[in-house]
């Protein structure tokens, strides 16, 4: 994960080029390395560690969904936020957003949870912390990438106009002074997670979201998963 090893789409790469030439981004690339080199279990995978930034380029993005940490368990994390990967049981938190999303725009929901169609779209999905170990959540939490993620947002907010960013949960939230509210959307709610009741239900986020894009001239998110 040196800076001539990130394997990252171009346009993000150009756009972030200072960050993988920082020091903070020198020593969390060591420590994910001596990580797997003392025999730990690194989720996601390395080739989609970046998936998020891989599949909807810098140019596209119209939608910004804050996570936290990748899933820890086996096969879970996929590099999209909230997103697994075929044939691993869709999680709490997704499952509330399918509920939501059926409420909202009378979405089918489906029997998989692989987001990636959003995400091709221009719904970046973003994790603030895109490593963890197996089984440990949150492990990463101290490693730096909190500081990526905020220059990721910060970036998208300086450059780019008229983005929806959803916040869910007092974390996500918490990212809004990043966010320059004069020229871009942000909706927020509570977590989607069970731990926070049924507060997720009733946002209407996917419709809100639509319902910009539309009146600044773009094509809506299509949400249906099949």
């Amino acid at each position: 994960m040196g800076e001539k090893e990130i394997k990252i789409e171009a346009s993000w790469k150009a756009v972030l080029e200072d960050e993988f030439s920082k020091s903070y981004f020198n020593e969390l690339r060591n420590f994910i390395k001596s990580e797997i080199i003392n025999g730990k279990v690194i989720y996601p995978p390395g080739p989609l560690i970046f998936n998020a930034f891989d599949k909807t380029p810098f140019p596209d993005v119209k939608v910004v969904v804050l996570g936290q940490d990748p899933y820890h368990g086996p096969d879970q994390a996929m590099g999209l936020s909230f997103s697994v990967n075929d044939g691993i049981k869709v999680p709490a938190s997704l499952k509330r957003i399918y509920k939501e999303l059926n409420r909202d725009i009378n979405f089918a929901i489906p029997d998989h949870g692989n987001l990636s169609s959003w995400a091709k779209q221009g719904v970046f999905m973003l994790n603030a912390i895109l490593t963890v170990e197996a089984g440990l959540p949150a492990s990463h939490k101290k490693a730096g990438w909190h500081l990526f993620t905020d220059a990721v947002i910060k970036k998208i907010s300086d450059e780019r106009e008229g983005v929806v960013f959803m916040l869910w949960g007092n974390f996500a939230k918490g990212k809004k002074v990043l966010i320059n509210t004069d020229k871009h959307f942000v909706l927020e709610s509570a977590h989607p997670s069970p731990l926070a009741g049924n507060a997720f239900q009733g946002c209407g986020h996917f419709s809100k979201a639509n319902e910009i894009l539309e009146t600044l001239g773009k094509t809506p998110i299509d949400w249906s998963l099949g």
